[in-house]
């Protein structure tokens, strides 16, 4: 499968900028298994802070998992180096935000949220509108 990035594209309000910050940011996935073309039911999250071993020694992944269709070992990997922040000057325009190194489970869906505030100090709204995201192969 290899490399498949998440675009993200959202209308920023009085916002300069969003990114997945610290190794604990969860990204909510729904994942499909390569060889049987299973899809997980439930949102599953990958975090740069976890590690699972892979069968037989052969490294790490973010995410190992069984496929409960077939069975298959798949793995998915975050390409830590590949998140970037998506800034003001993106807003309204597809970016890739991160790049996953997939081994058997490909991301389907990401499930990203619309969020408003107002801030106090500078007496405006704030928010992330529009949100709306796509995988690419990279």
């Amino acid at each position: 499968m290899g490399r498949i990035g998440l675009q993200l594209r959202a209308t920023l309000e009085n916002i300069t900028g969003l990114r997945a910050a610290g190794e604990d940011f969860r990204w909510y996935l729904k994942l499909k298994c390569g060889n049987c073309g299973e899809v997980s039911e439930k949102w599953q999250y990958l975090r740069l802070m976890d590690s699972a071993p892979l069968k037989g020694g052969r490294g790490s992944a973010t995410m190992v998992q069984k496929c409960k269709l077939c069975s298959r070992e798949n793995s998915i990997d975050i390409l830590s180096q590949t998140i970037k922040p998506y800034n003001a000057e993106d807003s309204e325009k597809f970016k890739t935000i991160v790049e996953f190194e997939c081994r058997g489970l490909e991301p389907v869906d990401f499930q990203p949220q619309d969020w408003n505030d107002y801030d106090e100090k500078t007496k405006e709204s704030v928010g992330i509108y529009e949100v709306t995201h796509k995988f690419v192969k990279c």
